[in-house]
């Protein structure tokens, strides 16, 4: 039966780099896909492609609400359209918005969450967003932040507080639900992303999984960036893959940014393992 296999995680937490495994182990392609194929593979939720067969006039010009009334609309669509699952890329934090809920149950098919230490997630969201860090942890922990959207190309995203966003995918004790840490994707992709692979089904084929793991390392991302440019780069950042590392926080925040981020958010911090 056709669903939609969220890739959900909150911005900068390593969702394109789970999206660029799966492209490679589902397309088992001979030689890394380009960036620009990834999309093709594990589409995003919020495109305005699949909102525009919903409306009279422009997408760019509903109201956030009305935009709401619709998301679930569009979901089933998008499922409608394709007769195996779609991995999907979403912000958005599992509630609602607007009083209308955003995922549809219905369409569902599972959902791998992508976490990381949002002391990290903060740097790297700075730079993407165009914020300082201070202003970047204010955002962090304001249950109303979203990401807005770009005419033309995505509506918004209601991603709420970094802790809410976590605890909404995390609750459940639920086998179509799987949480990756990013910092374990670091320390052992092969496991990590082979874990993943076989948990819903999708290979269990050793040798594509490792030359899917080999295809998409961050590396091979970069230097793919580098020499073909990324559609999904933020204006203000130089690149969109930018280290790849865990800890970098440590040399970058303040003691008191720090303590703020730590005080924000230390319930979910420790449920996994970030204090």
């Amino acid at each position: 039966m056709p669903g939609i296999l969220w890739l959900a995680s909150y911005p900068k937490s390593g969702n394109t780099w789970m999206r660029a495994f799966l492209a490679n182990l589902i397309l088992d392609a001979p030689a890394p896909l380009p960036l620009k194929r990834i999309g093709e593979v594990c589409p995003s939720e919020p495109a305005e492609i699949w909102f525009r067969p919903l409306t009279e006039g422009r997408v760019a010009d509903l109201s956030a609400g009305e935009v709401a009334a619709l998301r679930v609309k569009a979901q089933e669509r998008a499922v409608s359209l394709n007769k195996n699952v779609v991995p999907m890329k979403t912000h958005s934090y599992l509630g609602e918005d607007c009083g209308h809920p955003i995922f549809s149950m219905k369409v569902t098919y599972g959902a791998i969450y992508i976490l990381r230490d949002p002391r990290d997630v903060l740097l790297s969201a700075a730079d993407h967003f165009g914020k300082t860090s201070d202003e970047m942890i204010d955002m962090l922990a304001d249950p109303l932040a979203m990401c807005i959207p770009m005419p033309g190309i995505i509506v918004h995203e209601l991603q709420s507080s970094w802790s809410n966003h976590v605890e909404s995918w995390t609750k459940w004790n639920h086998p179509g639900i799987l949480t990756v840490r990013y910092e374990d994707l670091l320390a052992d992709p092969l496991d990590q992303f082979g874990r993943v692979a076989r948990h819903f089904g999708i290979s269990s084929n050793a040798a594509r999984i490792r030359k899917a793991v080999e295809f998409s390392s961050f590396k091979q991302l970069q230097k793919m960036e580098a020499e073909q440019g990324f559609v999904e780069r933020s204006i203000h950042s130089e690149k969109f893959f930018r280290a790849g590392r865990s800890g970098t926080w440590q040399d970058k925040l303040t003691p008191d940014q720090v303590k703020r981020i730590e005080s924000d958010h230390a319930e979910q911090m420790k449920r996994f393992g970030y204090l």
